[in-house]
């Protein structure tokens, strides 16, 4: 554990990368399958991710994100793609899935189903909507925490604009938003913000022992 929590006080959100330096195709796979094994809830991973490496994208995607460099400077660019209208299809698939997996009958999971949907699937549009933005929150956490293992620098970004970057990459017709942005690399020399002690609130702040 102490070596988790030395990597934990490693990482930081990266604002310079060196973009000569890339990440290999091992590491990478690393991290998309650290990526595939997040946690979600039900299971159900209401959610797409692209790994955008076309650089005349990215280009297009940086003024969309406040031009920040990292867009164009990193060596890999992660968008978290939300599902915007989660349906019984979705979940009959996903039970599919299941059953192929664990050679289980279809029909022992109808009940499982029947209640997913009748949480899911009834929720207004927005609510459900936010609902599976805030999955992706879920798989950004689990790549931070892969990528400081492999000292491989991330920094996660909310400073874009979604619309923008949905109608960049065509997300709409997809019945996809983009709702988290990852740049993955290495941190450049000149980024001085590496040097600086890491700010968190103390335990007596944070924590509430009831």
């Amino acid at each position: 554990m102490n070596t988790f929590l030395d990597k934990q006080n490693w990482r930081y959100a990266t604002k310079k990368f060196d973009s000569a330096k890339k990440i290999s195709t091992a590491d990478l796979d690393t991290l998309k399958e650290a990526i595939r094994l997040s946690t979600s809830s039900y299971g159900l991973q209401p959610y797409k991710v692209l790994i955008v490496e076309n650089p005349e994208l990215r280009a297009k995607i940086q003024p969309a994100a406040w031009g920040q460099s990292q867009i164009v400077d990193a060596s890999h660019l992660i968008i978290f793609a939300n599902e915007t209208n989660v349906d019984d299809t979705t979940i009959d698939s996903y039970l599919k899935n299941i059953s192929e997996t664990r050679n289980t009958p279809i029909e022992a999971l109808s009940g499982y189903g029947d209640f997913m949907k009748s949480k899911i699937t009834t929720l207004e549009p927005e609510i459900k909507k936010n609902w599976t933005s805030k999955q992706t929150y879920l798989a950004l956490a689990n790549l931070l925490n892969a990528a400081a293992e492999l000292k491989i620098d991330a920094t996660p970004m909310e400073g874009f604009d979604p619309a923008q970057v949905n109608e960049i990459l065509g997300l709409n017709e997809l019945g996809l938003n983009a709702s988290l942005i990852a740049t993955l690399g290495y941190r450049h020399a000149e980024d001085e913000t590496q040097h600086y002690p890491k700010v968190r609130k103390s335990n007596e702040d944070l924590f509430i022992t009831l």
